[in-house]
C-alpha cells in the first residue's frame, strides 16, 4: 500500500460517536483520530458476519452506537438478526 493519501473521506459523528471512537483512540494510544478510524475500518472488513446492506437502506441506518446500530442489526423484536 501507498503512504501517500491522497483521498478524503468525510464522516459525521454524534457525540456519543466521536467519544467512542476517542476512547478507542486512547485506550489503543494511537496517534491521532484519523488512525483510530483508519484501524477500526481494517478491523471491521476483516471481521466475519457483518450484516450486508438491504436494499433501500439509509445512511442514518448505520451508526457506531444507540439506536442506528441496533435498527441495522437487529429485527422488529430486537433480537439479532441471524
Amino acid at each position: 500500500m501507498s503512504d501517500i493519501r491522497q483521498e478524503r473521506l468525510q464522516i459525521m459523528l454524534s457525540a456519543e460517536e466521536l467519544r467512542v471512537v476517542d476512547d478507542f483512540r486512547f485506550k489503543e494510544r494511537m496517534p491521532s483520530r484519523a488512525a483510530a478510524v483508519r484501524e477500526l475500518m481494517k478491523r471491521g472488513l476483516a471481521a466475519e458476519g457483518y450484516s450486508v446492506a438491504k436494499a433501500g437502506a439509509k445512511s442514518a441506518d448505520y451508526g457506531v452506537t444507540g439506536k442506528a446500530f441496533l435498527k441495522r442489526d437487529c429485527g422488529p423484536d430486537g433480537k439479532p438478526n441471524e
